[in-house]
């Protein structure tokens, strides 16, 4: 998350702590936030994607069972921080958390026919990597909007075959379940064709251009592709690939940090990658079971949009 002045607000899903960093520098974070106590979880809630209104920013977690196909309650959180201040001096406050998002989603679409095999991928055993399973990674709101909210899947696809489309749930309320505790609830699904890939990451700018980040349902993706897809938030319109983005670098493309302008020849946008299952070091150790927390990283990248291809302007 942008926060002005050059530094960055980072998850990660490894951990409740938030990081501020130099979008510009190698290092360690600037300062950070461990925000476990406040959620009242003690493990991980799998914190996968934000987005911001105002002071508000607004965090989901992947909302899906673990690796190993079990369910843990950590996952199923949704919270807001207060942001103030700005750059270096951005200072970061818990105010809200809500933890039945995936049960709302999963009676939504049981009530719909189970188009999208929520229920099936959040049975106990299933792993949430696979084409047809449960799995959130993207988090933006809707064109002009402070209260609908589109959660992006990595999986299921929609429908879950190969070649299938990435999916969208819009949450008309997302501020009011924060706010107040309200049950989600839900507009039509939005399935998009992102050339058979899913969402890993999306995010607007202040003129509602959007770039939706898009890579592999798969949990050993590496060598599989991502690109860069530009869209203008409306369901029925088509995104348009902008980049194809390289691959089998340590870690996968995970994160946009903001969206430049996108009518701009060669606009560049900042990438960051989630480097837990790397082996950094060549010694068969993944970086998120290193003993020593300076020796974990993530790199971030810098990248020029090309020309559009395809779809709706």
């Amino acid at each position: 998350m942008d926060v002005g002045g050059g530094y960055a607000l980072v998850a990660d899903d490894e951990s409740n702590v938030l990081r501020l960093y130099d979008r510009s520098r190698s290092g360690a974070p600037v300062r950070t936030w461990d925000l476990g106590p406040a959620l009242g979880v003690k493990k991980e809630a799998d914190i996968e994607a934000a987005a911001r209104v105002g002071d508000t920013v607004y965090w989901t977690g992947s909302l899906g069972n673990n690796k190993d196909g079990k369910y843990k309650a950590e996952r199923n959180t949704v919270f807001t921080t207060r942001i103030t201040g700005s750059g270096a001096t951005t200072e970061v406050t818990f105010t809200a958390a809500y933890k039945g998002l995936r049960e709302d989603l999963v009676a939504w679409d049981g009530a719909n026919g189970n188009r999208y095999g929520f229920a099936a991928g959040t049975a106990a055993g299933e792993v949430p990597k696979q084409i047809d399973g449960f799995n959130v990674e993207g988090l933006e709101f809707a064109p002009g909007s402070t209260t609908t909210a589109y959660l992006g899947f990595r999986a299921p696809l929609a429908p879950a075959v190969p070649g299938g489309k990435a999916l969208l749930v819009p949450v008309t309320n997302f501020d009011k379940v924060l706010s107040s505790g309200a049950k989600a609830v839900f507009g039509a699904g939005i399935e998009l064709d992102l050339g058979g890939l899913a969402v890993r990451d999306i995010r607007k700018n202040a003129a509602n251009q959007y770039l939706i980040l898009a890579g592999s349902w798969a949990a050993d993706d590496n060598s599989d592709p991502y690109a860069l897809y530009q869209w203008d938030g409306i369901p029925g319109h088509a995104p348009r690939k902008r980049a194809d983005l390289p691959t089998g670098d340590p870690g996968g493309w995970e994160a946009i940090v903001s969206v430049p302008d996108l009518r701009v020849p060669g606009a560049r946008v900042q990438l960051i990658t989630d480097n837990g299952a790397a082996d950094l070091y060549g010694d068969g150790t993944e970086a998120k079971d290193l003993t020593h927390p300076e020796w974990k990283k993530s790199r971030s990248a810098w990248f020029a949009l090309g020309p559009i291809r395809g779809g709706h302007r």
